[in-house]
């Protein structure tokens, strides 16, 4: 606004004091991700992206490159690979990477399966097992920082995260040891061995996340919209039929038009029926929707009330 000097009537003078510059609900939340990237940047030696190529991982990729622009993210990213991943996801990760020429490290559960680090476990899902692989890769790269892309809104223990939540020198969460984070203050001192989490999404929401992806013209995985794929029921979800897992003698395969609202190990995670191909149609079938994407479509989340805080606890995401 251009302000006029010299003899300025009291109204319009009243009027010039009271204009207020307001920034949109997502453009606030994307200043706050940016501002806590900018903080985990200053005040950590050796932080990194935890970059699944999943929809969450990617917008925080972005914020990350607007966040230092126009120089290149100063760190690198890490996928915690369980082996059991959809095809579609590992190409877009690559390529994500590729394009953007930062680092990319790589933290194998097979690797660590073939170590007698981890076992594999009954049920086939890898997921438990990132936990070790996780742990040691944030060892063996002393980093004292990863950035997540949890947000509060997804389950009931990550409602219970700090932005910055930290981990005691065996990577564990305690959450009633949180540090307070009044006014948007950050702590992010750590003894030698510790590290921190941090979660720039953390007061976003799914449709959040998809308004903003719909906004800013963010590029995702194909999974993540209406696709036709062979399906069948277990547990009352919809399991993709991979190389990775396959229907029992009970259970019929069969072709349906789905699409993935969260994306990981694949033996674990369902699709929903949908007809939604574009961000705008999911933005309004996330509206609609009374049920999280994980509580929907994650079979790990449903073993115990607590499974996602027990899993946290030892050192997961």
């Amino acid at each position: 606004m251009a302000y006029r000097f010299g003899h300025t009537g009291r109204s319009e003078t009243t009027r010039l004091m009271a204009t207020t510059y307001e920034l949109t609900h997502l453009r606030a939340l994307e200043a706050e991700a940016i501002h806590i990237m900018r903080e985990v940047a200053a005040e950590f030696e050796r932080p990194v992206l935890l970059f699944s190529g999943g929809k969450d991982s990617i917008v925080m990729l972005r914020l990350a490159e607007k966040a230092f622009w126009p120089a290149k993210i100063p760190f690198p990213v890490m996928h915690v690979d369980t082996g059991h991943n959809f095809d579609e996801v590992i190409e877009f990760r690559d390529r994500r990477v590729a394009e953007l020429g930062v680092k990319l490290v790589v933290a194998s559960v097979q690797a660590a399966i073939d170590q007698g680090r981890v076992a594999e476990e009954k049920s086939g899902s890898r997921n438990r097992l990132q936990i070790t692989t996780l742990l040691d890769a944030i060892e063996e790269n002393r980093f004292d920082a990863a950035f997540g892309g949890a947000r509060r809104d997804e389950e009931k223990a990550r409602a219970k995260e700090r932005v910055f939540s930290f981990r005691d020198e065996f990577g564990q969460w305690d959450p009633k040891s949180q540090r307070p984070e009044l006014w948007s203050l950050y702590n992010g001192r750590i003894h030698p061995g510790e590290h921190m989490r941090v979660f720039p999404l953390s007061n976003w929401t799914e449709l959040d996340i998809w308004q903003y992806i719909a906004a800013e013209g963010v590029e995702i995985p194909a999974i993540y919209y209406a696709h036709e794929r062979e399906v069948f029921r277990r547990d009352g979800m919809l399991l993709a039929v991979t190389r990775h897992l396959a229907p029992g003698k009970d259970e019929e395969a069969f072709k349906a038009t789905v699409r993935y609202r969260t994306v990981g190990d694949a033996t674990i995670t369902g699709a929903v029926e949908s007809t939604a191909s574009t961000p705008e149609e999911v933005v309004v079938e996330v509206a609609a929707t009374r049920l999280t994407e994980r509580g929907a479509t994650r079979a790990d989340d449903r073993v115990t009330e607590a499974a996602m805080e027990d899993r946290k606890k030892e050192g997961y995401f």
